[in-house]
């Protein structure tokens, strides 16, 4: 368990990449008690310095001495890496807040939402899990709703920015606009079809059923995050040639009656919310006006006529920041209110 103290010394692995610079740049901004920031990346790397608080921070490599002394370790390195060295760095006494997959669905591990199941943290040893971006931004919403009406299914649609896939794809949606734009044929490395002026019903693996791991992660991480199997849960997830936000349609079915009034009010109240519709003036959530906030968007909040208890929702989050590096920093936020 995490011991109290004035100021902590923290770690990030993965610190180059996209969402580790989030992680840097969300602590400096939440003014997190950081006594010293470590930064962990491949050996790539070596050589390199990051900015933090008027000082430049050396990057390190990882090897089995490296977690001693930490007291907070933010990964964003993968997977793989997550399963190699979240371990390691747990056994050295280091609390852990792992944003890959290698943990979400572990029965051993907390998969936490702080504005929707803070609770889960004190169950952690060693390793918490941060979940999936489309996942995060969606149960934010959905607890508000839930603890008003009971939900009993959600069919979900989302359209992912290229940034979830990493800064290659960023790169490759430029090239391939450039390209196009010059009457080039666009070159397809990250992505298995051009993303430029499309839009691809496709992330990640597919899977036997026809779904794909993203939409499974969406379904399963819910129900673990909310605590409740009984919601039914189906999505499609989309990549679309945005490079920060994810945006998402929700069809809500709920046991309970909820109008839109009563469903703004009750998402208006809720932490980590901003209710940002009014129609007949154009406004909703658009991804260029939430890059960079912390808060989850929402709008086009109206009544679905179809079904006797339903409501539909446009949402819109930065998945780079509450998507994963601010709800990862949150988590550690809470690791120290409870120490």
């Amino acid at each position: 368990m995490l011991k109290k103290k004035d100021n902590y010394i923290v770690a990030i692995v993965g610190a180059t990449g996209a969402v580790g610079n989030e992680m840097i740049e969300t602590l400096d901004q939440r003014d997190f008690p950081v006594e010293k920031l470590r930064l962990f990346a491949s050996e790539r790397s070596l050589g390199k310095t990051l900015p933090f608080r008027g000082s430049e921070i050396p990057v390190e490599t990882i090897d089995e001495n490296s977690f001693k002394g930490i007291d907070i370790a933010l990964f964003s390195a993968g997977g793989d890496r997550s399963k190699k060295w979240a371990p390691v760095a747990a056994k050295s006494g280091c609390v852990v807040v792992d944003n890959s997959s290698a943990w979400r669905m572990d029965p051993e591990v907390p998969l936490v939402v702080p504005e929707v199941n803070p609770e889960d943290i004190k169950k952690h040893k060693g390793i918490i899990a941060n979940p999936n971006c489309s996942t995060i931004q969606m149960v934010v919403v959905l607890k508000p709703i839930h603890d008003a009406a009971k939900i009993k299914r959600v069919v979900v649609t989302t359209f992912q920015s290229v940034s979830g896939t990493g800064k290659k794809a960023m790169d490759e949606l430029v090239e391939q606009t450039k390209d196009i734009l010059n009457f080039k044929e666009p070159r397809c490395e990250v992505y298995p079809h051009q993303i430029a002026f499309n839009v691809l019903p496709h992330i990640d693996e597919f899977l036997e059923s026809g779904y794909t791991r993203e939409e499974m992660k969406m379904v399963n991480e819910t129900k673990k995050i909310m605590g409740d199997d009984s919601i039914k849960i189906t999505a499609t997830t989309v990549r679309v040639p945005v490079f920060r936000c994810h945006s998402e349609s929700l069809n809500i079915e709920t046991e309970k009656k909820i109008s839109p009034n009563e469903t703004r009010a009750a998402l208006a109240a809720a932490p980590g919310i901003v209710v940002f519709d009014a129609p007949d003036k154009n406004v909703y959530p658009l991804p260029v006006d939430v890059a960079g906030k912390d808060d989850t968007y929402v709008g086009r909040v109206r009544e679905d006529d179809s079904v006797e208890c339903g409501i539909n929702l446009w949402i819109v989050a930065d998945n780079l920041r509450k998507g994963a590096a601010l709800n990862a920093v949150q988590i550690a936020e809470k690791l120290v209110e409870g120490a």
